[in-house]
């Protein structure tokens, strides 16, 4: 199966350049392979996972060369710093730990991995800066949204906001220690939250950052309608599967022409 890549429909400026990827168009095998785990041509781009390093590998190869430049990859741990990939050296050695990069500079490739947690692009209409967010639940309460929103540096209504695929209303079954999270922190969360037995809710992930950034006073906010568990034949999703790949969200500026 050929990739089938995501490109944002935002009104974002020329200079941002962004891309999400899906399951679909690499070399991995198994669970890790494409349309629902059943092809060979999976585009899981994370080591350490189970999949087949050289795999991997040709992956992340297949990615760079649609890209200006090979991504900077993170190492996330469902937290709230932010890098500055463009500021990032050859000695600073491997992936930065933070759930969030941005950049100044055109040509660096800011990326975040998912496989249910929500990807957040953002930039703003000047185009002088771009970010990416790792947004998992426990990211999300915590603040890494914030977190970027204001390393942005600009003001937040100049801020476009795009929303990548991720666990949708429908299949996000959590229990009350998340919607307590929100509750307590989020202006309107109860409606992100549906009754789903006792104890239990079906929590809308995208509704609940939609509610954060407007907080922010960013409120040109797009996307956030596919759901990874639901699409098998398009989405890793580790609440569904346990044992999967993880796709990419990149965001980067283009030279002024």
């Amino acid at each position: 199966m050929p990739h089938d890549w995501i490109i944002p429909d935002w009104p974002a400026p020329a200079r941002v350049g962004a891309l999400l990827t899906t399951r679909n168009g690499g070399v991995s095998l198994g669970p890790f392979g494409g349309g629902a785990g059943t092809g060979h041509d999976g585009l899981n781009l994370r080591f350490g996972e189970g999949d087949e390093p050289r795999a991997v590998a040709e992956n992340r190869a297949r990615l760079a060369r649609r890209l200006p430049a090979p991504p900077v990859w993170l190492r996330q741990v469902h937290g709230t710093d932010i890098v500055d990939v463009g500021a990032l050296t050859a000695a600073a050695g491997s992936e930065p730990t933070a759930d969030a990069a941005l950049c100044r500079r055109p040509g660096v490739v800011c990326a975040v991995q998912t496989a249910d947690c929500l990807p957040v692009l953002l930039c703003d209409r000047k185009a002088s800066v771009v970010a990416v967010a790792h947004a998992g639940w426990r990211g999300l309460a915590a603040g890494v949204l914030e977190a970027s929103v204001a390393a942005l540096a600009v003001d937040a209504g100049d801020v476009l906001a795009y929303l990548g695929p991720a666990i949708g209303p429908k299949a996000f079954e959590v229990g009350e220690d998340v919607r307590d999270a929100f509750r307590s922190t989020t202006p309107g969360a109860e409606a992100a939250f549906a009754p789903f037995g006792p104890g239990k809710w079906l929590a809308d992930l995208a509704l609940l950052a939609r509610l954060r950034l407007a907080r922010l006073g960013v409120i040109d906010v797009h996307g956030g309608t596919r759901c990874t568990v639901l699409e098998p034949e398009h989405f890793y999703s580790f609440r569904r599967d346990r044992i999967t790949g993880r796709m990419a969200s990149l965001i980067w500026l283009l030279p002024e022409e």
